[in-house]
């Protein structure tokens, strides 16, 4: 499945207040998603002395899956691509690399 065919079939599950105006709401679900993997890390973490196993991969993949699906919805109310999203992110890391700033920090390395 290509992301431009995901962004497709996902908004057809898109069922939210103002839809097609509204980024707000995909916004604040992206994060409170991104925060349920942290979540499942965590539990990992303190858990399973750090191991990763079958069940708990399963279970942070639904979680990755949920912050797709509203990334997905905020380019959609966006009118932004996924796939434009990820060839601008790799060109972003490309170039980074290039000038040697792949680590450290800020926007415009």
């Amino acid at each position: 499945m290509t992301f431009e065919e995901y962004q497709k079939l996902s908004r057809k599950t898109a069922f939210y207040w103002d839809k097609g105006n509204n980024f707000i709401y995909p916004t604040l679900g992206l994060v409170g998603e991104a925060g349920e993997v942290a979540e499942k890390i965590k539990k990992v973490l303190r858990d399973k002395d750090k191991v990763i196993d079958k069940e708990a991969k399963k279970e942070i993949s639904k979680e990755m899956g949920d912050v797709l699906w509203y990334l997905s919805q905020l380019a959609t109310e966006l009118d932004i691509s996924l796939d434009d999203i990820a060839c601008l992110n790799i060109e972003k890391l490309s170039f980074r690399e290039q000038k040697g700033k792949l680590h450290g920090s800020g926007d415009n390395r």
